[in-house]
This record gives structure tokens, sequence and C-alpha cells, in this order.
């Protein structure tokens, strides 16, 4: 029996034709006869079942030619001459967006010291410059368009010489560099709107600046008093700075006096009288009493 279900012709079936061919062979007596000899708990027969199944491979073909997309140009053959039909449409465009923000920034604030600041007026001033530009490379204002020969003599709807360029005519291709150049000025201007709190700062930040010009005047009048007194101690040391060295200067203006009450270091000159002589005629008439 397995014999003759053997030599039966395998039929072919279709019956999922909306997704692609799908050929499998139907056969109808895939058990056999024969004893596996498995134990009773397992009676699986021997099954020599031969199908050639092409379904897989089928729908894998038809996916790939689904997804390949063929652009094929169209032939026409006209009273002896041959026509090719294949459109190309080509579409290509940008936009160029520009903007200027001008962003609103906080009051101009001064500090003075101690803590105290204020804000006033503010104005900004911001130039801008922007440019763009459009050009396309290879640049040509021209192209050379092909003239075919289009003569048909003896009228019999063939041309005499078909594909046969006369000249050429130099067409313009339109192609421009465009290129936009643009500049302004943004500004902006701002004032606090409490005058009486600005008024106070302004009172407060003077107070603290006449505070400062006070205390660097103390500094410097602490400084020049202790040069003083150091280049008078030095002075009266009998040390002081060479007057070719940089620091010559800085005791250059203190000048040594003495105190109140004390003599400046003097000298005197006494005169001697001179020695006796022995010789009488260096003596001098002299009269004693009126001489009458």
């Amino acid at each position: 029996m397995e014999w003759f279900e053997s030599r039966r012709k395998t039929k072919l079936y279709d019956d999922n034709t909306r997704r692609c061919l799908s050929i499998h062979g139907n056969v109808s007596w895939p058990r056999s006869l024969k004893s596996h000899n498995n134990t009773e708990n397992h009676h699986n027969k021997f099954r020599h079942r031969h199908n050639f199944n092409v379904h897989t491979i089928i729908k894998k073909l038809c996916l790939l030619l689904a997804t390949s997309v063929v652009s094929v140009p169209a032939y026409a053959e006209v009273g002896g001459i041959s026509a090719t039909a294949n459109p190309i449409a080509n579409s290509s465009g940008s936009v160029t967006n520009q903007a200027i923000q001008v962003l609103q920034g906080p009051y101009i604030t001064n500090t003075y010291g101690n803590g105290i600041q204020c804000q006033g007026a503010t104005m900004n001033v911001t130039p801008y410059l922007t440019g763009t530009g459009n050009f396309k490379r290879p640049f040509e204002h021209t192209y050379m368009d092909p003239v075919y020969d289009m003569s048909d003599l003896d009228d019999d709807g063939v041309l005499d010489n078909p594909g046969q360029i006369l000249y050429y005519v130099p067409t313009r291709t339109g192609q421009q560099e465009v290129y936009n150049i643009s500049g302004g000025v943004s500004a902006t201007w701002s004032r606090p709107l409490d005058k009486e709190a600005r008024e106070k700062c302004m009172e407060a930040a003077q107070t603290q600046t006449d505070l400062q010009k006070q205390l660097t005047a103390n500094k410097r009048l602490d400084f020049e008093l202790a040069r003083l007194k150091n280049c008078g101690e030095q002075m009266k040391a009998g040390v002081m700075f060479h007057p070719k060295s940089p620091y010559y200067a800085v005791c250059a203006d203190v000048v040594l006096v003495n105190p109140p009450g004390v003599v400046e270091q003097h000298t005197h000159e006494i005169s001697t009288k001179p020695p006796v002589s022995s010789n009488a005629s260096a003596l001098k008439e002299i009269s004693i009493g009126n001489s009458k």
C-alpha cells in the first residue's frame, strides 16, 4: 500500500494568493504503516514525508521585488520613429530666517562702599550687521542647446536625418548669485520710577564719598609726619641719603633747626694787648693836671 501511495502524483495547491505565490504539495498519506518498534506508550510510526515547499522562498522573492522601485522609461514606436518618454521633475527651494533679539538688561548699579548701591538710568545701544549669500557652483551663464534636423523632404512622415544636430544655440541658464547685507541699530532706555529712594541713596553715597576722602587725607598726614620725624632723627645722627640716590627726595624737603631756647653752636674772637717795649721812644707824653 505504501508503494501505491508513493506512486501517486502530488498535486500543487495555491490557497494564499493575497500575499504572494504560495505553492505546496498535498501529501494525503504522511503516516506509514510500518511500526517504529517503540514501547506501548509511544506508538509513533515511521514517516517518510518528502514534500518540497517553495512557499518561503517565493515569499522572500516577492518581498524583495515589492520593496524595489525601478523607474523604467516608456518607449513607443510610431511610423518607424522611436520615441522615448522619460519625464524628470526636480524641485528645490531654500528659506532663510533672520532675526535680531534685543534683551532687556538690568539697571546700572553703582557701588560706593559700605553696602551702598544705587541704581540709575540705563541706555543700551546695540549696532548689528547681518549678511546672507546664495550661490551655486559651478556657475554658468549659458549652455549650448542643440538644434536637430527635422527636415522631411519626401513627406513620408519619417525624418530624413534623425538625430543629426544642425547647430547649437546659446541659452541662458538663469543662474544667479544673491547676496544680502542688512544693518541697523537697536537702542533701549530704562529709568527707575522711585525718585525719592534714589535721592536718598545718592545722599548716602555722597556722605560715604566724603568719608573716604577724609580717611585718605588722614592716612596722608600720618605718612608725612612719620617721614618728617624719621628724616629729622637721621639728620641729627648724621645719616642721610646720597644726592644721587633715588630716595634722596624722601628727606630733601626736611630742614633741621635748633629748638627754642637752644643756642646754636658759635665761635668768638678775643683780641690781646701788644707786649711791653723797652724802647723809650715808644713812650708818649702824658700831662698830669692842668698846665697853664
